[in-house]
């Protein structure tokens, strides 16, 4: 399947799709900050908008500050 997201994020794209297929495009945009984005440590990873079943109407997304926080938020968890 040629799609810009496999074009654009060729190694994150098997990740995404594979999660797709196993858990559904909802599951995906409901989770992705949490399961799919922090392999952006490892992978060029597509910012959650850049998904092509995202759509601005019905899906929310972070700002980077919001990322930010949140990951910051969990290193302090795990460091307690």
């Amino acid at each position: 399947m040629s799609d810009k997201l496999t074009e654009n994020y060729p190694e994150a794209a098997e990740y995404i799709w594979k999660t797709v297929d196993e858990h559904g495009e909802d599951w995906v945009l409901e989770h992705y900050y949490q399961q799919l984005y922090p392999l952006g440590i490892l992978l060029d990873m597509p910012k959650k908008d850049e998904l092509p079943f995202f759509d601005p109407e019905i899906n929310e997304t972070m700002s980077k500050e919001e990322v930010t926080e949140m990951y910051q938020a969990w290193a302090e968890y795990r460091d307690c």
